[in-house]
């Protein structure tokens, strides 16, 4: 498939924005990341996939570049309805461009040629499609991710409002680098919004195509909001896994709150990140330790299963019972009270919890399992 081609059965499936502004002349804001792209008629923003059509932003909705069912902590969600499957869909594009992205082949695909997709991986759906495959998978939750999901907002939402109506979680998989008018629109129908804090160097942000003091901003917002947030970061050997930086990332999440869970994860070399060597446990450990010196509560280390330790386990803050056992996405032991409290001592664990417990342990071990619409 040709680039031309691609654009020409993506731009088919579109409707109008909602988080932008038209401006005189037929130029128009879009506001549903950072970038706040002011976008000509006839031209696209830096992601790609929202364009100015005579004085209109189209932007993506009615199709998935991929929709599937896997555990929640994949995600990586610890605090919300752990052991529980999530319905995951996505689509095209992003906004950033990471060489070390393990998602390279949907994020990419509109930026670079070698991660053009064939026009097998797209296919039409409805909001009430998704929310049908959620229920056959016995999913509570749904989640957009895989590609950069702000810059497809309108459709998420309008996956999310059916969603909601079921009694359902929505949960957004993310970079972070939004606007305050995207993450307003956003709250009435999410619940999680799990960000990416990729390195605290504004010169590093640049590189990867955005800046630091957004996706900042949008983790204060986030909570001040009312969402449940959990922070990411990929320990890239040589890029964000000095002990200065790593001491800086985490007095910022205690500053806006030391119940914000922080997954120090591992890299492997991806992409056009291919020369620098995999993350090693001791790095995760040290990265692991400086978090819960700094003060937070929940710090997990991922994407080495049962290399390290107890970091994959929840434990309470106040007593230091183990409330979850976990190994690699598979919930081993559930000890959280249905009112989501430590059943030892009674202190109230941050997070979204279900009354009923998780099912027994043993499933797919997180691979994921397709899903038909």
């Amino acid at each position: 498939m040709t680039p031309a081609r691609l654009l020409q059965i993506l731009d088919a499936m579109t409707t109008e924005g909602r988080l932008y502004e038209r401006l005189e002349d037929n130029l128009v804001r879009c506001y549903a990341c950072a970038h706040g792209c002011l976008i000509q008629p006839g031209r696209r923003g830096i992601c790609r996939v929202r364009f100015n059509q005579d004085g209109i932003l189209r932007v993506p909705w009615g199709y998935v570049a991929g929709a599937a069912c896997d555990p929640i902590e994949k995600k990586p969600y610890f605090h919300v309805l752990p052991g529980r499957d999530v319905l995951t869909f996505g689509m095209l594009g992003c906004n950033f461009h990471c060489s070390f992205c393990q998602n390279w082949l949907t994020s990419q695909t509109l930026r670079d040629p070698s991660a053009l997709v064939s026009e097998g991986y797209i296919q039409r759906a409805t909001p009430e499609q998704l929310v049908a495959a959620a229920q056959r998978c016995n999913a509570p939750l749904i989640a957009s991710s895989y590609n950069e999901p702000l810059i497809t907002s309108e459709w998420a939402v309008d996956i999310f409002r059916l969603a909601k109506q079921q009694g359902m979680r929505c949960v957004y998989v993310s970079n972070g680098f939004t606007t305050p008018e995207a993450l307003r629109f956003l709250r009435p129908h999410l619940d999680g919004f799990k960000v990416d804090l990729k390195t605290m160097q504004a010169r590093q942000y640049k590189e990867l195509g955005g800046a630091l003091q957004p996706v900042l901003d949008s983790i204060k917002l986030a909570h001040e909001l009312g969402l449940w947030v959990e922070v990411v970061t990929l320990v890239v050997p040589g890029f964000n896994d000095t002990p200065e930086e790593l001491w800086e990332m985490a007095r910022f999440l205690v500053s806006v709150s030391p119940d914000i869970p922080w997954h120090v994860t591992a890299f492997h070399p991806d992409y056009k990140m291919t020369s620098a060597p995999p993350t090693s446990t001791a790095s995760l450990q040290r990265a692991a330790d400086i978090g819960q010196e700094a003060g937070l509560h929940y710090v997990y280390a991922g994407n080495l299963p049962g290399r390290v330790g107890s970091l994959e386990d929840t434990f309470c803050p106040a007593c230091r019972t183990r409330l979850i056992q976990r190994r690699g996405f598979s919930v081993l032991d559930y000890k959280i009270t249905p009112q989501g409290t430590c059943p030892a001592c009674g202190a109230v664990i941050a997070g979204i919890w279900s009354e009923n417990p998780p099912p027994a342990a043993g499933g797919t071990w997180g691979q994921p399992r397709r899903v038909s619409l």
